[in-house]
């Protein structure tokens, strides 16, 4: 696969001073990370999310609506900004799910390109997987010989499994479900949400699980004691900002922390027992995520149902995270992502 490395013609600063940077356009959001080599990982120099809703509506129409473009396009424009601004000389920009769908995708990334300058490539399912993979390994449990990694995303939801038995993870197997929290929220609502919409919510997810715990046996290892269980989406690091009853997420306290599934069970219910004026009032999730947030519990239901892992550890990292991995990797600094 190629990769769009754009380097900005600027004054190439001293190698120990590179800049890279990493951009992820999903379904739902804009994420873009900025970053320094430093010892034993990379400094982060700058960092933007917004929600864009990128892929609203796109399973109705297999198009990408034009308001949903227009706001992709102003959060990508503050992108650009700040590539600039802070001097990068290399940038990988990727596109998932949404523009993966879309039947009018590559009118959308020609607009990108002409009124931002930013060349985004979309990329495959697997390649997401690789990137989430690179981006989490070092939340991987060194004692443990598997490990089931997944991502609840705006449009689709990736599994991967992964072997632990090596000096470096190998991804056994993975799957991506053509379903998540834009998805879910547009086919059966996210506002008002009934126990019996959020079981069929849940439901529909489990059926589309059973495949791959078929091809893979992930069940037998369970009771084994040596699988983990490593969840990277806004529905784990929202259930855990709420379980731990902070008043506005926090990152350095969630990456990484390890739920035990009565606290996963118990803050997913907390957030199903309110409103939505609830949801949206509560600090960890906001008016912009409160329609979707039930139907990435209902996926993560799903998930813990069909394999009952006894702890979840939450990763606040993924694809960006993976992005810079590579990056480094490619101009000789081997960095691992520093925890």
């Amino acid at each position: 696969m190629t990769v769009s490395t754009a380097t900005l013609p600027l004054t190439r600063p001293p190698a120990h001073s590179v800049v890279y940077a990493a951009l992820d356009l999903g379904t739902n959001n804009c994420r873009l990370l900025i970053a320094r080599p430093a010892s034993g990982g990379f400094r982060v120099l700058d960092a933007f999310s917004r929600i864009v809703r990128l892929g609203e509506g796109l399973a109705r129409s297999g198009e990408l609506s034009e308001a949903a473009m227009d706001r992709t396009i102003a959060a990508l424009a503050v992108c650009a900004q700040k590539v600039r601004a802070r001097r990068v000389d290399h940038l990988r920009a990727v596109a998932t799910e949404a523009c993966r769908q879309a039947g009018n995708c590559g009118l959308f990334l020609d607009r990108v390109r002409a009124e931002t300058g930013l060349e985004v490539e979309t990329i495959s399912a697997a390649e997401e997987a690789r990137l989430v993979l690179a981006g989490c390994t070092p939340l991987l449990d060194p004692l443990a010989v598997r490990a089931l990694l997944f991502d609840i995303g705006g449009g689709s939801t990736e599994l991967l499994w992964v072997g632990l038995d090596g000096r470096e993870p190998v991804m056994l197997g993975y799957s991506s479900l053509p379903m998540g929290v834009v998805t879910l929220a547009d086919r059966y609502g996210g506002r008002e949400v009934s126990p019996d919409l959020y079981c069929a919510m849940r439901d529909e997810a489990a059926a589309a699980l059973e495949r791959f715990d078929d091809a893979h046996g992930i069940s037998a290892w369970i009771g084994d004691g040596r699988m983990q269980m490593l969840g990277s989406s806004g529905t784990v690091t929202t259930l855990a900002g709420v379980h731990l009853g902070l008043p506005r997420y926090n990152r350095g306290l969630v990456d990484g922390i390890v739920l035990d599934r009565t606290s996963v069970d118990a803050a997913s219910r907390r957030l199903l027992d309110m409103d939505y004026a609830g949801r949206a009032a509560h600090p960890c999730i906001g008016p912009e995520r409160a329609d979707l947030v039930l139907a990435g519990c209902a996926i993560l239901s799903a998930i813990t149902e069909r394999w009952p892992c006894p702890r979840l550890r939450v990763a606040d990292r993924g694809v960006r995270e993976g992005i810079l991995y590579g990056l480094m990797a490619r101009n000789g600094r081997r960095h691992r992502i520093a925890s």
